[in-house]
């Protein structure tokens, strides 16, 4: 049986769009139940300006939880060298990293250019101790909220510059904007996977347009076996005006259980994580698969 990776994001991505300050307890007990539901890595947090994201203040105490979580991986995403730092002297042991294709949105995100980003992921990965683990996110890889449609040749060479850095990283392809189609997906990874042999691929997919698990099941028919999602699909890029939830968890376990691909997820204990998730009030969730089974539940 063929296998995938999930990478249970909402606890970042996810939370850091909700409003209201989730208490802290809260964040822990919903890492505890996507633990007991199989979930074994997760980005748990972001050290991340406390200012511009008070969701995320709590970041040191939420990643010390999740590393106690018996055979949990959790990583946490840093924006600049600063919250690297942070991160690292908190104990983190999987960092990622991330920054954008588009200038306009990398500037509106971090308040550089890519090519400054490119520096600065330079300067982590030489600050990384031995056995860290890495993961680069390249948003906007294929559509800009600002600017559109990112062309193929700009993300390439913006990798070109970017993996020998770190030989070894993975490398997120992300649709930031949830615009992307299937044949963009296709043809991204194709053109990626045959000028970088060797790379640990993931994707990153949004679901503004009902499209995230169909480019997903693309990118993994392109040979990806690790793949972001939010429970109760909660979510969507601050940065990016108009991209709503990240595709949802659960929508992605009904899709790969349904074609035999093992997750090592309990599919129906995670749905009931979801469903206290998109409780939460201030939250904007997304996916069909949690409320389908609801629906169901309800007219047996």
């Amino acid at each position: 049986m063929d296998s995938i990776e999930l990478v249970e994001v909402g606890p970042r991505d996810g939370f850091q769009s909700v409003g209201p300050v989730i208490p802290t307890k809260d964040k822990i007990a919903i890492l505890h139940a996507l633990h007991a539901a199989g979930i074994r890595r997760v980005e748990a947090t972001s050290f991340v300006s406390e200012t511009a994201v008070p969701q995320m203040a709590d970041a040191v105490e939420v990643l010390h939880a999740a590393q106690a979580l018996d055979g949990c991986d959790p990583q946490v995403l840093v924006p600049n060298l600063r919250h690297a730092e942070r991160a690292l002297r908190a104990g983190a042991r999987h960092v990622a990293f991330v920054l954008s294709v588009s200038e306009a949105h990398n500037r509106s995100n971090v308040k550089r250019s890519p090519a400054e980003s490119a520096a600065e992921y330079g300067r982590i990965v030489d600050l990384l101790p031995d056995g860290t683990k890495l993961r680069l996110n390249l948003a906007t890889a294929f559509d800009c909220p600002y600017d559109g449609t990112v062309d193929d040749e700009a993300t390439l060479a913006l990798l070109e510059r970017l993996l020998p850095l770190a030989p070894h990283a993975e490398i997120a392809l992300c649709d930031t904007t949830g615009r992307v189609v299937p044949s963009h997906v296709s043809r991204l990874f194709e053109k990626s996977m045959s000028a970088f042999p060797g790379v640990k691929w993931a994707f990153h997919a949004h679901d503004t347009y009902g499209l995230g698990a169909a480019n997903t099941l693309t990118a993994y028919n392109a040979g990806v076996r690790v793949f972001d999602a939010s429970v109760a699909g909660l979510g969507g890029c601050p940065f990016a005006p108009g991209a709503t939830g990240n595709v949802a968890t659960e929508d992605l376990l009904w899709m790969f259980e349904g074609m035999q691909v093992d997750t090592g997820v309990d599919a129906a204990a995670f749905v009931d994580v979801a469903r206290q998730v998109a409780a939460i009030p201030g939250g904007q969730t997304g996916g069909r698969v949690r409320e389908a089974l609801s629906s169901k539940r309800c007219a047996a």
